[in-house]
């Protein structure tokens, strides 16, 4: 049976209630309101439907931030469709991967990104429609086969339709970083974003008058989150292209914006910029932050600079959704002298059951470590044509993402470490086997691992550590890095690439990674020079 509330619904309701208010905001000060951006999704919805796109097909998206982008969203909840938000900075390769994964039925894309875009294309036989976001360039020409997003809209009518749409459809597919080398598309249902909603809503204690901005890219879960429920809350958006520190410290020392969501990696960046101390954030009320790990030395310093609450959001939002937070009475208290809860993840999320437990599912004692394992309706309908990847992630209906915690006799939470290893740096997930897998091609190299390495700016950065090949030339970490330029993102290529003798290993050969991290911290692997 159809659910009473669809998600693509939201949009309307808020137009309905606010017309003239504006939902987005952009950097020039310009807006749209809640009632024309309503029209225009319903413009598009109709113009898909014109070409062919419509429930159950896939729309794959690979841009920066946009009004148009958020419009595609929108569109997508409304008419059934499946969104695919594309990292735009992926290696051509990884692009194509994904979107051979996905098979989408129309491709959108920023202008910078238009020309990586019509030649992959080609070489996804699924695509139908390629659409340009910024319509054409300076030149006024648009490749053989682009439409401008512009006069896409306009060959759609501004209908309603009301297209039937479950809880369990997929409205989101987003793909992580394959642990295994083949990337992991995790399937997003109407349920989940809508429960992720209601979530963040409550747990980041949103008022109905607010103004935010969201530092998050449209590409992740936590942007696409926090804009879509400023939209359902009926409150607007300020969208800019991408972070730019000067641009977001203007728009907060400006008077009218009332909160943020920015990574850790962010908030370092806006402190160390010259103009941090020369505006008023009086009106602000809120940052949120989470993505990656957070010092208690930064998160002080960006308290005394704001003067406003914070809020600690933690989770496998991708496929788990919101799982923790520390709220703003937490970080107050420990202003107060509790300093000790600056260090936690906080206590279980609004509407999520959560457990500590050890490898065979039972809970741990409090103060022990284990896995924390949830259960919400914000969790994935599982992943992408992976059964069995599903089935260890899901297990009665509970999500075991990997992550390590220990829980307080008061029952706050404090990461302990990631079971799969993986590596967040400045927001961004970065998994060590696709990295060692390019490294390893390399014929210098005999062994490699890689870890995170704790950094006061990123949160966490990549190190490769080597062994050479005995048959072959001297492992050079600079000549190492650049082979991983040309096949990875920009963001998993090494920070360092640390030169060793030999690897720590168990008895079963294996690696020992935590050894090696003690030894980076020790400084007892030397960089070749």
């Amino acid at each position: 049976m159809r659910p009473m509330t669809r998600a693509g619904q939201f949009l309307a309701l808020s137009a309905a209630r606010h017309p003239d208010r504006p939902c987005l905001v952009f950097g020039d000060g310009s807006s749209r309101s809640f009632a024309e951006t309503d029209r225009r999704v319903d413009r598009l919805v109709d113009a898909l439907a014109r070409a062919g796109i419509g429930h159950g097909d896939r729309v794959a998206i690979v841009a920066v931030d946009g009004g148009g982008y958020v419009e595609v969203l929108l569109a997508c909840m409304r008419a059934g469709v499946t969104y695919v938000p594309l990292n735009n900075r992926l290696a051509d390769d990884e692009l194509l991967t994904l979107l051979r994964r996905a098979a989408p039925a129309a491709l959108f894309a920023s202008e910078r990104y238009l020309p990586t875009v019509t030649a992959l294309a080609p070489q996804v036989g699924s695509v139908r429609l390629v659409c340009a976001f910024d319509g054409p360039p300076a030149d006024g020409s648009l490749p053989d086969g682009v439409v401008g997003y512009e006069d896409l809209l306009a060959s759609g009518e501004p209908v309603r339709t009301d297209v039937p749409v479950a809880d369990d459809d997929v409205l989101g597919l987003a793909f992580t970083s394959g642990t295994t080398g083949l990337p992991k598309g995790v399937l997003q249902s109407q349920r989940m974003v809508k429960a992720l909603f209601t979530n963040m809503s409550i747990d980041y204690e949103i008022a109905p008058d607010e103004f935010r901005y969201t530092a998050s890219p449209l590409f992740h879960i936590a942007g696409q989150g926090m804009v879509l429920m400023h939209v359902w809350r009926g409150f607007p958006t300020l969208v800019l292209p991408q972070f730019d520190p000067a641009t977001v410290l203007r728009w907060m020392q400006g008077g009218q914006l009332t909160g943020a969501f920015l990574v850790p990696t962010m908030i370092s960046t806006l402190l160390e910029h010259p103009d941090v101390r020369a505006g008023d954030y009086s009106s602000l009320r809120s940052i949120i932050y989470g993505g990656a790990p957070m010092s208690p030395a930064l998160l002080e310093r960006a308290m005394a600079t704001f003067g406003c609450d914070f809020i600690n959001a933690f989770g496998a939002a991708t496929e788990g959704g919101l799982q923790s937070v520390l709220g703003s009475a937490d970080h107050r208290r420990a202003a107060a002298g509790a300093t000790h809860l600056l260090g936690s993840i906080g206590k279980p999320a609004y509407g999520v059951e959560l457990r500590i437990c050890d490898e065979t599912g039972r809970e741990v004692p409090r103060g022990e470590v284990g896995e924390i394992v949830t259960r919400s309706d914000a969790v994935m309908n599982g992943y992408l044509e992976m059964p069995d990847q599903t089935a260890e992630a899901i297990r009665d209906g509970w999500f075991w993402g990997g992550d390590l915690a220990r829980m307080d006799d008061e029952g706050y939470l404090y990461l302990a470490g990631r079971s799969k290893d993986m590596i967040i740096r400045g927001g961004e997930n970065v998994y060590p086997v696709e990295i060692e897998s390019v490294l390893a091609d390399h014929p210098s190299v005999a062994q490699v691992a890689v870890v995170g390495r704790p950094d006061d700016h990123w949160g966490e950065v990549v190190v490769a550590v080597v062994t050479g090949d005995p048959g072959g030339p001297a492992p050079d970490p600079e000549t190492l890095r650049e082979h991983c330029r040309g096949r990875l993102a920009a963001y998993k290529v090494p920070a360092e690439v640390v030169v060793v003798p030999e690897m720590p290993l168990n008895a079963s050969g294996k690696i020992l990674k935590r050894r090696l991290r003690e030894q980076l911290r020790e400084a007892a692997a030397v960089p070749v020079p």
